[in-house]
């Protein structure tokens, strides 16, 4: 299996799962791929930030690191069960629920940087997180 960094016209990017690269060509190629966003099927490879080799010597991880990827885990886990995931709509919705036109709820989305720009000069609160969802808490140190 292999994981590539994927991303669609409108810029959402999302981890596809591919039994190999040509498996991913072939699936893209049918409309097989779309944005799980916006269901978008114009969809690209990505730039990936890194790459692991099966071949490569595992690294030790800290106990510090440990407990990061651990609370990093709890986090996502907790923001995907408790969060209405609202897509590429999180700026819409969340000026609709601060301008009491929605009831108030939590939520989670994506939004461009001008969206943010917009929801900073509303004055409306929110922070990124990094999900990292489906993942095993506990990585192998050996």
């Amino acid at each position: 299996m292999i994981a590539f960094d994927l991303k669609c016209s409108k810029g959402h990017t999302f981890e596809g799962w591919f039994e190999d690269g040509k498996a991913y060509e072939v699936q893209n190629k049918k409309g097989l791929v779309s944005c799980p966003i916006c269901d978008d099927k114009t969809i690209i490879k990505a730039p990936s930030v890194f790459a692991i080799k099966g071949s490569q010597v595992k690294r030790k991880i800290s106990d510090n690191q440990k407990a990061l990827m651990e609370l990093t885990w709890q986090v996502s886990e907790y923001v995907e069960k408790n969060f209405d995931n609202v897509g590429c709509n999180f700026a819409k919705e969340a000026l609709k629920i601060h301008y009491g036109v929605s009831e108030p709820r939590n939520i989670r989305g994506t939004s461009t940087k001008q969206e943010e720009k917009t929801l900073k000069d509303e004055g409306i609160e929110f922070f990124k997180i990094p999900l990292q969802l489906n993942q095993d808490p506990e990585p192998d140190s050996d």
